[in-house]
């Protein structure tokens, strides 16, 4: 159903680890460690300042993959891993984009399913990569169904 999408990027996005949005998200996920939220811990670290949660590249924008067209609602958030380079600092700006890494089909007890797997990126302003993250997207039998027009 997606096969044609593998290798497909989106263009590249710009986005700011702003402080505002990394305490939100920090309150979010219950995670007030003071390297995120207090501005003192941050100029006393190592990185001279603060850093964001590992998980907050979820709030990212990534851009848009042409022709890839998933629905809003129905899917099914399979996995996410990170693997970092180094942490993300507050105030920075990184530059983001993802492209289609992986979709197989496996039948299920509810007919077939899809799998789609997505490879995120994150850069600094150099275009060194700070951030990856893969995530496997579950396309489920009633979803592929509309999205095919039956």
């Amino acid at each position: 159903m997606f096969q044609q999408h593998k290798g497909k990027r989106s263009k590249k996005v710009r986005n700011i680890v702003e402080r505002g949005a990394v305490k939100k998200f920090a309150e979010a996920i219950g995670d007030l460690h003071p390297i995120f939220v207090d501005e003192e811990t941050g100029r006393n670290s190592r990185y001279n300042r603060n850093i964001a949660p590992p998980t907050f590249p979820r709030v990212f924008d990534y851009g848009t993959i042409e022709g890839l067209n998933l629905p809003n609602k129905g899917l099914i958030h399979g996995e996410q891993t990170y693997h970092y380079e180094r942490p993300l600092l507050v105030g920075e700006e990184i530059i983001c984009y993802s492209e289609v890494k992986n979709y197989f089909e496996k039948k299920g007890t509810h007919g077939e399913m899809g799998f789609l797997v997505l490879e995120s990126f994150g850069e600094d302003e150099m275009g060194k990569v700070v951030f990856t993250s893969t995530q496997t997207v579950i396309i489920t039998e009633a979803v592929r169904k509309v999205l095919i027009g039956w």
